[in-house]
């Protein structure tokens, strides 16, 4: 486990309900959710984690 997580560039303001937090890991990097921290992380490889950013890109902002 990281020692510690940031809040994603991507996710909204300081009371956005629908956050994520990335940590770097020894094996990646981690993704969790900012309102459930205790719940787990999804552990992702430096190429899948660039992959998913590029992919984030795509998609128009709200």
């Amino acid at each position: 486990m990281p020692g510690q997580w940031r809040k994603s560039s991507y996710s909204g303001g300081t009371n956005d309900h629908q956050c994520v937090e990335l940590g770097r890991l020894t094996s990646g990097v981690g993704v969790r959710d900012s309102m459930d921290r205790d719940g787990g992380h999804l552990t992702l490889s430096g190429a899948q984690f660039r992959r998913l950013v590029e992919r984030i890109k795509q998609y128009p902002t709200p």
